[in-house]
């Protein structure tokens, strides 16, 4: 898919940011933004528009691009450059949202083609605290869909009608998650979560399909809602039954959801003595 990039106007000045939880300066995690046609860089938004629309189209679909490094960075910047926008659009990479209550964290993985907005307004009534902390997991490349941009497409209402479709469908997505993450075996859970992201990551190899994804064994208690000694026991028991193995690039999932599964259930029946 063709990329097309530009430089920023003469005498724009970059943004400031905030440090993250670790301490390091944004700066060192997000570089200089650069400019893109969004239609170039996110095909799926012009499927609805014919090619005289597309070509007329694709010079106002402009967008400004941020490039963040692997680690925890600071969206809240990001979002205030919406200033009434859309979103922000993930172009390519992944994320990992972490919302903390009390001393508990659950984690969202969101990635190419979905968008983030803001989530609060400043006279929302809050009673119970949350943090929201975001960490990209690979280099990551994040598109403003600002006002400007919003105002850019307003005569091509397809390509909002385009992301409003991938909104809801990130909701479906994350119910499907919670069910997924609801089972009461740990290893259920986890084999479930990483069917539910081959879905999306997955590759078909020929040995199984690899999920190439960072995921340390703490992240994926965060998606499961686990604790980390429980995750490395639940994945050693998956990796004794031949359900899951590890690759220097991810894990491999051996077989079917529904065998996986069936499995699991097979050995739950024996551990108990039932028949």
């Amino acid at each position: 898919m063709a990329r097309s990039t530009a430089d920023p106007p003469p005498g724009a000045l970059p943004l400031p940011v905030r440090g993250d939880r670790g301490g390091r300066r944004q700066s060192e995690r997000r570089r200089p933004a650069r400019y893109c046609y969004v239609l170039d860089v996110d095909e799926e938004l012009a499927r609805g528009l014919d090619l005289r629309m597309r070509l007329v189209a694709r010079p106002m679909a402009t967008a400004r691009v941020e490039e963040i490094s692997p680690g925890e960075f600071d969206l809240v910047p990001l979002l205030a450059q919406l200033r009434g926008g859309l979103g922000l659009l993930l172009v390519d990479g992944v994320v990992a949202l972490d919302v903390q209550v009390g001393d508990r964290i659950a984690s969202e993985l969101i990635g190419a083609g979905d968008v983030l907005a803001p989530w609060t307004n400043d006279d929302d009534v809050v009673l119970l605290a949350s943090e929201t902390f975001s960490r990209a997991l690979v280099r990551t490349r994040i598109a403003v869909l600002d006002e400007a941009f919003a105002d850019g497409i307003r005569p091509w209402p397809q390509i909002v009608h385009a992301l409003l479709r991938r909104a809801v469908r990130r909701t479906m997505e994350l119910n499907v998650h919670r069910a997924a993450t609801c089972h009461p075996r740990a290893d259920a859970r986890i084999a479930l979560l990483l069917w539910h992201l081959a879905e999306r990551w997955g590759i078909v190899e020929r040995e199984g399909i690899l999920v190439p994804l960072p995921l340390t064994h703490r992240l994926i208690g965060q998606l499961v809602g686990a604790e980390r000694p429980s995750v490395s026991h639940a994945l050693g028991r998956l990796s004794s039954a031949g359900l899951v193995t590890r690759k220097s690039n991810g894990l491999v999932l051996h077989g079917t959801a529904a065998h996986h599964m069936a499995c699991l259930v097979q050995r739950a029946d024996e551990g108990t003595g039932q028949p």
